[in-house]
């Protein structure tokens, strides 16, 4: 089985600093503690890297760093951070980000910004900028911003847009679980219909706390494939933030391997092809050849 994990983050807080790096994920994250939640079973293991955050103006630092490790932790490619709401200065960054082979794609984090920031006419130019790269975007956001990603899709159908986490829906807790939302699976539905968007079925564990239980997590798992269907889903870690137990405020060893196995257990009860949800469809999506 070959698997690309099309959602890893890692850092070093004495490379970058990360000002929202704080308890059990302050810590150094790279290519050696990789090495030591890679996952069984697995023929074959590769990696798309996600921006992790760093301050503003470490975002082209941070891709030299991936790039100087990239080949010992398995990373392909490289979803680099950017403000794509600052006009020129948009246009210069992305012309730095372009530096790099690796980089593919660029992530605004959008969950920080206010409801309504992706609709606007600054951020729509940033946006087209990257589409004429031939570069996707990763969209990271919360529920209630989904219909953004909505209005933007439709804005600029041309740029390849990939939602992170499933839009972050309320998962409730392993002892509390709670069902998807209307809201959320009608704006999922709705997004599903631009077809040049995927999603990554990816973050849950952490909007649970970090425990979870496959039946808590599989009707939001049948909700994105109801919505995208299996072409357009890709499978990602979120290693290392999903990798944390908020209630012990620990790092969970093992919860990678416990996240890979929750999904192809799924997959396999669907009859979704796993080579296509682990490994085709991330490469399709981010032209990786």
């Amino acid at each position: 089985m070959r698997v690309m994990d099309s959602h890893l983050h890692l850092w070093d807080p004495e490379v970058l600093r990360y000002e929202w790096l704080e308890g059990p994920l302050a810590w150094r994250f790279a290519e050696e503690e990789l090495y030591e939640e890679r996952l069984d079973d697995v023929d074959e293991e590769a990696a798309i890297f996600v921006q992790a955050d760093p301050v503003e103006g470490q975002a082209a630092d941070e891709v030299r760093w991936v790039d100087s490790i990239a080949l010992a932790a398995g990373v392909v490619a490289i979803v680099a951070g950017a403000r794509l709401d600052r006009g020129a200065e948009t246009d210069a960054h992305l012309e730095r980000l372009a530096a790099s082979e690796r980089v593919v794609g660029v992530r605004h984090l959008l969950q920080g910004e206010p409801d309504g920031f992706a609709q606007t006419e600054s951020f729509r130019r940033g946006a087209r900028q990257v589409a004429r790269r031939g570069w996707t975007f990763d969209a990271c956001v919360h529920e209630r911003q989904l219909p953004d990603v909505v209005a933007l899709a439709a804005s600029v159908p041309d740029l390849p847009i990939v939602l992170d986490h499933l839009g972050k829906p309320a998962v409730g807790t392993s002892s509390a679980p709670a069902a998807p939302g209307g809201a959320w699976m009608r704006d999922l539905a709705e997004l599903a219909q631009h077809t040049q968007v995927f999603c990554k079925v990816s973050g849950l564990p952490a909007e649970t706390g970090g425990v979870w239980t496959d039946a808590q997590i599989t009707p939001f798992l049948d909700a994105a494939l109801e919505a995208f269907g299996p072409e357009r889903l890709m499978w990602g870690s979120d290693w290392p933030v999903s990798a944390i137990d908020a209630g012990r405020g620990a790092y969970a060893v093992g919860s990678r391997q416990r996240w890979f196995r929750t999904v192809a257990d799924w997959a396999a009860t669907r009859g979704v092809d796993a080579d296509a949800l682990f490994w085709s469809n991330a490469l399709a999506f981010y032209g990786i050849r």
